[in-house]
């Protein structure tokens, strides 16, 4: 096809595609040479476009002719044969859609990406086979065939090399399980190779934070058994020698710096067992302790020295001045439904600012926390200078809504059923709307609450709720009605310290009291109305707000009733928790709360009374403590009370994945006085303790709680009881 001039290209085939978009892929034109090397690099640019099936040249005369075969369109993709994982999840992983151009070597593809998406869910026996059905126009179905086959399971969990640590606590460590019949609500024990990457992780954090800093995973090895149903998993470990911290210093390169002054931010301890934590910790509380004294760029490292002799790592934090790097830009992906500002207003860091990475974890976190998204990557990469970098933020959004039935059963209030409704990122401008309706044998109650967390653009949560709540427990002599509503503002004063301020407005009625209720008792019928203010400081050093083994809560609370309205009172709690962990398994919690109600110029309800017993104080029944009618025996509640416990947790030695825990108790407590002297009640301060123990299970149908509790101190007409539990689960 060399020499000569081309006089024309004619390009023939062509349906959809326009005859000079081809012309324009070639690297010839009218008037070129029949260039061999031009001809065969065009004939590549046409191919490339993935439009066509086939492509060819030919020469007449002074013509080049190209023929074009024009790959389909998509009409349809479907999938059949898939049970275990919806249309939507695969579809999700395919690039290939409805409408745009059909190739086989992106069915393939897509068809590969499927069968990576069952091998991740334990299912490696499946096939996926793209089948195409030709439609008129030059159209086709693309139908993926599944066959799922059956999962994959991990049968054994092996340990090699192992010497401080059983094979059954490190067991507990990883993430993949053997299979056992309890299993069947989790996928830990399917084999999935991602799952034994993020094991070696796992081991590795444990030894660190343990003290084997040589300790290594030599190899993970999945052995397919014989009848290919099943793995059995081997890790195989050097543990190492185990290290204590030595000598621990700070260094600092910076000029008019005394490291005195960041001393007690240093976690790690002379003699104490090294732990690879508490080193990650101290770095962050210098970066941020250095740079709250106004020393915006810094670099804290740690320098580790290990006297392997010794068992020996001496220690030394050097703080250097950073490079000089501001924050150019924040570039968020992923978010489809959620608004960039809901992202945007949990950074501690804006453009123009000094990059810290502390605060980049800290802003991480933050977004973590919000709930709205499965994943959250924050990354910081170069900018268009030296000095400048592009945070990239790229997160993975997950379902925010909540459609949850409750059931369950409590020692002291009988059934109890549920149902709510919530939407946490209403609209994707990150709002909070939630309905819950709730019955029990002792009552009932129902809500609906709305919470703008940045109210005003401003780090400032407002709210309101509309309320109904029903009473009608057996510790009372009456049934109590509540119909209001409230308004709401919180706000942090610093990372630890919250306040919450309220104002509720109450109708309350008072009714079916006993006939043989108490005169006190009697004088409480009928109806009022409470106007109240309250303020709710909350400092918080939990290291989880879910399931805390470290750290304490601090609560602050009062409420002034008597803006306008019939009820006027000064109400003030004052409560902390603290939990201490011997050990990851074992842990100390201790809880202690004080409170005082006084009457503004009129006696205390017996409803804003304080009444102990039941969860606070066990081995007494609900309302079981406190002030009693002599004659009656109704429980008239306390304007004075003080309560708290001692509980620690420990396993029971079964496997952890089981859920269960034991716990031994020792509760205190009392609430005593009431407006006026009257002789005709049993009131008294002493203190009331009691001890037990118990278990707590994390079923697969929700969680269960029993407890025995004796009363080692009381009063004689206090009412006890001896066990109690309580059974729910949501679904």
């Amino acid at each position: 096809m060399s020499g000569g001039t081309i006089d024309n290209i004619v390009v023939e085939g062509t349906q959809r595609i326009e005859p000079e978009s081809v012309r324009s892929y070639m690297e010839v034109n009218p008037g070129d040479t029949f260039d061999p090397v031009l001809l065969n690099r065009s004939l590549k640019s046409i191919f490339a476009t993935g439009l066509f099936a086939d492509v060819s040249l030919k020469r007449q005369g002074g013509d080049l002719i190209v023929v074009v075969v024009e790959n389909p369109i998509i009409n349809r993709i479907a999938f059949e044969g898939n049970q275990r994982l919806d249309d939507e999840i695969l579809s999700a992983e395919t690039t290939l859609r409805e409408r745009v151009v059909f190739t086989r070597t992106k069915a393939q593809a897509d068809a590969q990406k499927i069968l990576e998406l069952y091998r991740r869910s334990g299912r490696f026996a499946a096939t996926v086979e793209p089948k195409v059905i030709q439609l008129p126009q030059n159209r086709v179905d693309l139908v993926f065939e599944v066959a799922e086959g059956d999962r994959s399971y991990v049968t054994t969990v092996n340990f090699i090399g192992n010497r401080e640590f059983s094979d059954g606590k490190l067991q507990g460590i990883v993430s993949t399980s053997e299979t056992v019949f309890w299993n069947f609500l989790t996928d830990s024990d399917t084999y999935d190779p991602d799952r034994l990457t993020f094991d070696r992780e796992l081991l590795r954090r444990f030894y660190l934070k343990e003290g084997y800093a040589d300790f290594e995973v030599q190899s993970v090895i999945a052995e397919l058994t014989s009848n290919r149903e099943s793995f059995v998993v081997t890790f195989t470990i050097n543990e190492g020698d185990r290290y204590k911290f030595g000598v621990i210093d700070v260094e600092s390169a910076l000029k008019d710096f005394d490291p005195a002054t960041v001393e007690d931010q240093i976690l790690p301890e002379e003699n104490e067992w090294y732990n690879a934590d508490l080193i990650d910790k101290t770095v962050d509380n210098l970066t941020d302790a250095v740079g709250d004294l106004g020393y915006a760029f810094v670099d804290v490292r740690p320098l580790p020295e290990k006297d392997t002799e010794n068992k020996v790592i001496d220690l030394v934090f050097s703080i250097s001045e950073g490079s000089k790097v501001y924050v150019e830009r924040i570039d968020i992906e992923g978010n489809s439904r959620t608004l960039d500002k809901v992202i945007r207003r949990e950074f501690r860091l804006v453009e123009g600012d000094a990059f810290n990475s502390s605060k980049l974890r800290r802003s991480r976190s933050r977004i973590q926390r919000l709930g709205f998204f499965q994943s959250v990557e924050v990354n910081n990469e170069p900018g268009s200078t030296p000095d400048r970098t592009v945070i990239k933020v790229d997160v993975e959004e997950q379902s925010t809504g909540e459609l949850t039935f409750g059931a369950g059963f409590s020692s002291s209030s009988g059934p109890l059923g549920s149902i709510g409704i919530r939407e946490r990122n209403l609209l994707g401008k990150g709002q909070d709307l939630r309905f819950n309706i709730a019955l029990a044998g002792s009552g009932s109650e129902a809500d609906i609450s709305f919470t703008e967390p940045y109210f005003l653009d401003k780090e400032i949560a407002a709210g309101f709720d509309i309320f109904r709540i029903t009473r009608e427990e057996d510790s009372l002599a009456f049934d109590e009605k509540k119909t209001g509503a409230a308004l709401r503002i919180g706000y942090d004063l610093s990372e630890e310290l919250r306040q919450v301020l309220r104002y509720r407005f109450e109708h309350i009625e008072i009714e079916n009291i006993d006939s043989d209720a108490a005169q006190l008792v009697k004088e409480q019928e009928g109806t009022s109305i409470k106007s109240a203010i309250s303020s709710t400081l909350t400092y918080d050093k939990l290291d989880s707000r879910i399931s805390p083994t470290d750290g304490y809560l601090l609560t602050f609370e009062n409420e002034l009733a008597g803006l306008g309205g019939d009820v006027q009172h000064l109400k003030v709690t004052l409560g902390g928790t603290n939990y201490y962990s011997f050990s990851e398994d074992l842990i100390l919690k201790s809880r202690a709360e004080v409170g005082n109600i006084i009457g503004l110029d009129e006696d205390t309800r017996i409803v804003d009374r304080f009444f102990l017993g039941g969860d606070k104080l066990r081995g007494f029944k609900s309302g079981g403590v406190g002030p009693r009618d002599k004659g009656s025996d109704d429980a008239l509640g306390g304007k004075h009370f003080y309560n708290g416990s001692v509980e620690l947790t420990f396993p029971l030695g079964l496997p952890e994945e089981f859920g269960v825990k034991g716990r031994v108790f020792s509760d205190f407590g009392a609430t005593w006085n009431i407006d006026g002297n009257d002789s005709g009640v049993d009131d008294s301060s002493n203190p009331r303790v009691s001890f037990g123990t118990g278990l707590t299970w994390s079923s697969p149908f929700g969680p269960l709680a029993m407890d025995l509790g004796f009363a080692a101190l009381k009063e004689d007409y206090d009412e006890t009881e001896i066990f109690s539990f309580s059974f729910g689960t949501s679904f």
